[in-house]
């Protein structure tokens, strides 16, 4: 069913929806499209199943289009998005044609005729040399920008300067040497999700039993694409010693994204790294893509860990915080515009593994102190990292681009 912004009203207030139909008015008719890389999996395409049909409801006409290219496609801009947040790799010619080749086959399958166009991430980037622009195009970049492969980051820039506004998530992700007006957005969840609203106990368990995960002894869970930048080996290893004091179980929780090709390689390795733990069911990974599930196992959850080297955002940690639920995560990326570091929440470096371990022993031996953190981490959700927040964001920047 399409959800109305009216839906929300009970969750955040008269005041909140007022303002966004009184943003939306100067934008009545305006037409936006959005394009990505992959229609399921990953935040920026859960954003955009949330985003866009809320958007249609209060008059603004949005569209979403998405990039189709070939596995070598694929795998090349898993190499970009690694680079754009820091790793090395062989940046050569063919890699360059196939990324733009692939950009111009699609444009002769797409027709953008809107009043404005947001390209989200690396993939599509180039897209915009492919096209008569007629209208202001913004690119909305989600990855961590901070150390850019040089090499790399120069090669896109030839692109990104042909548009007229550049979105991160992140004040830190801000470029100097970018000379188009920059702007902050956070990302944001839906609480009306499957994945995000309120589900009872007895849903809990029947999915837990439905999936096969015992719930007799308290999860920890990480919920995360089986990413090298989530560091779930280091997870494995922080469980171990964690299970020597308080007995319990992790469920290692990921979805394989159709633009990710590393997906499956790391999967493997978990595999091989939890050896004989997943036949005792100490561990529990899964790859099932459904948001009831994931629901349940954060609602389940006594602690949940995001071990990410590397994060631009983090809608796993806004999710479980949402649901009341004690964070330990890693002081990287848009983490900590999240948590505040013993407040609503626990920070550490992500080499800092003795910390995540005693803090995580902590909360299970305290559970009176995870509730009061949970309580405070899911104030904080409510005020800046709900959808409607981040469609008031949206609503700003279109009227100051297509109304200024």
């Amino acid at each position: 069913m399409v959800r109305s912004i009216d839906d929300y009203y009970d969750i955040v207030g008269p005041r909140i929806i007022a303002e966004i139909h009184k943003k939306a008015r100067k934008l009545y008719g305006k037409h936006i499209v959005h394009i990505n890389s992959t229609s399921h999996g990953g935040g920026v395409a859960e954003m955009l199943l949330s985003l866009i049909p809320l958007m249609n409801d209060i008059n603004v006409v949005t569209g979403w289009r998405v990039l189709n290219g070939n596995p070598d496609f694929y795998t090349i801009t898993k190499k970009f998005h690694n680079g754009l947040q820091g790793e090395d790799f062989n940046f050569s010619e063919i890699k360059q044609q196939i990324y733009l080749e692939t950009n111009e086959d699609f444009s002769q399958l797409t027709h953008l005729d809107h009043d404005c166009v947001i390209i989200h991430d690396p993939q599509p980037l180039p897209i915009i040399k492919f096209f008569k622009k007629n209208q202001p195009w913004i690119w909305r970049c989600h990855v961590d920008l901070t150390s850019p492969h040089q090499e790399l980051w120069d090669f896109l820039k030839h692109f990104i300067v042909r548009y007229d506004y550049m979105i991160v998530s992140n004040e830190k992700y801000k470029k100097e040497d970018m000379p188009i007006p920059q702007h902050i957005i956070c990302p944001a969840i839906d609480p009306m999700d499957p994945k995000n609203k309120e589900i009872d106990s007895e849903l809990v368990n029947y999915t837990l039993d439905k999936f096969e995960i015992p719930h007799d002894k308290p999860l920890i869970t990480q919920v995360s694409r089986f990413d090298k930048w989530k560091d779930p080996i280091n997870v494995l290893k922080i469980f171990k010693n964690v299970k020597k004091k308080v007995d319990c179980r992790l469920v290692l929780c990921g979805s394989m994204a159709s633009d990710d090709p590393e997906g499956v390689f790391i999967y493997e390795q978990v595999k091989e790294a939890a050896g004989n733990m997943l036949a005792d069911k100490d561990v529990i990974i899964t790859t099932v893509e459904n948001d009831i599930l994931v629901n349940a196992l954060q609602s389940a959850s006594s602690v949940i860990i995001q071990k990410s080297l590397k994060e631009g955002f983090g809608l796993t940690v806004t999710e479980a915080l949402w649901k009341s639920k004690p964070v330990i995560a890693s002081n990287v990326g848009g983490i900590p515009m999240q948590i505040t570091d013993d407040e609503d929440g626990f920070l550490f470096d992500p080499q800092d593994l003795k910390g995540f371990e005693n803090k995580t022993i902590e909360l299970l031996e305290h559970p009176d102190l995870a509730i009061e953190i949970g309580k405070k981490g899911r104030e904080k959700v409510k005020k800046n990292f709900l959808i409607t927040r981040q469609i008031i964001d949206y609503l700003d920047e279109l009227n100051n681009i297509i109304n200024k």
